[in-house]
């Protein structure tokens, strides 16, 4: 499995951009969304990414039904953030599931970090929706593999992070989904599904996916069982 190509990659700005100009076709359709059930919802950010790069998720969600929770932990910089074994992101989810399992929603990078924590605490977890995450393939399929080993301190080709990528893509104890585009321009979008979860193929630039109108509304059919 090969990298996105240069030009889906040169195209990625132009076309989050333009997605983004053209939100306003999609307040109907948003507004429309099934309604939530209130149940808690984590949402975690890509690379480099903090809370803010899920704000407007946060907010759609939140109209929409659901108790949307920040991850607190800062910009996501791989497990220099939430440490080697995801334990400072089991610790935020561990505190939020007093009230039951919580429902983790994560973007790119976040979508793999939130399979890590279904794997580990599946006690904590009701429900796993990544978006544009590329956990079922090799990293170096993406265009941004040096920017992961600089931003984490890890190469990817060393065992123990082969070993932890094996256990995350390995099916999950918990109902997934995964979000994905074939014409993703920084991941190749086939290495964001598998056979053993949901999958909803979209078309979107990976930049600014999660804000995607498209994406948000996929999201919040997942959660109300109508996707």
């Amino acid at each position: 499995m090969t990298a996105p190509s240069k030009a889906l990659w040169a195209a990625e700005l132009p076309r989050a951009l333009w997605m983004h100009a053209n939100r306003w076709r999609h307040r109907a359709a948003l507004a429309a969304a099934p309604r939530g059930d209130g149940r808690r919802v984590l949402l975690l950010p890509g690379l480099f990414n903090g809370d803010r790069s899920m704000a407007r998720m946060a907010a759609f969600l939140s109209r929409t039904g659901y108790r949307a929770e920040s991850w607190g932990l800062g910009r996501n910089m791989g497990v220099r953030t939430v440490g080697a074994e995801a334990e400072r992101l089991i610790a935020r989810v561990e505190g939020l599931a007093a009230d039951g399992p919580v429902t983790l929603i994560g973007a790119s990078l976040g979508g793999i970090m939130a399979r890590l924590v279904a794997h580990e605490r599946p006690d904590l977890v009701r429900e796993v929706i990544t978006i544009a995450s590329p956990y079922a393939g090799s990293g170096h399929a993406t265009n941004v593999w040096r920017a992961f080993e600089l931003a984490s301190g890890e190469r990817l080709d060393d065992p123990a992070v082969l070993a932890r990528s094996t256990r995350i893509a390995a099916p999950l104890p918990v109902p997934a989904t995964a979000i994905w585009s074939r014409n993703d321009g920084l991941v190749q979008g086939l290495i964001c599904r598998d056979d053993h979860c949901r999958a909803i193929e979209v078309s979107s630039s990976h930049m600014g996916v999660q804000r995607n109108p498209a994406v948000m509304l996929a999201v919040a059919k997942v959660l109300a069982g109508a996707g």
